[in-house]
């Protein structure tokens, strides 16, 4: 079958992706340098999207976690990432693939 159109759209989403997966690889094994910090903006109900319902049922359409100072055990694969955040004092680990990310920032290089 011919190829009717480059999908650039595609490309970009996809590029952007290896820059999400790489920064997290990066915060994984050395930590964040600096002042990085990390903005993550997800769609909680995306069907492999793991995290405790509570936090889903208060985060319909999305949300948005920072990875600054306070987060344990990120670990980052070629499908996406999983990190244990504190929730009004309590751990919760989430695991987040990246076709579930809507947004990233890091505040800090003034990329996002």
């Amino acid at each position: 079958m011919p190829v009717e159109e480059l999908r650039y759209d595609k490309m970009v989403e996809e590029a952007l992706r290896g820059v999400v997966r790489d920064s997290l690889a990066f915060a994984a094994e050395h930590g964040l340098p600096g002042e990085h910090h990390f903005y993550v903006t997800f769609r909680p109900h995306h069907p492999d999207v793991e995290m405790a319902d509570h936090l889903k049922a208060r985060h319909p359409d999305e949300m948005t976690i920072v990875l600054q100072h306070q987060f344990w055990d990120l670990e980052v694969t070629e499908d996406g990432f999983s990190v244990t955040l504190s929730f009004s004092g309590k751990p919760e680990r989430m695991v987040i693939p990246f076709v579930s990310v809507t947004g990233f920032a890091d505040p800090s290089a003034k990329f996002g």
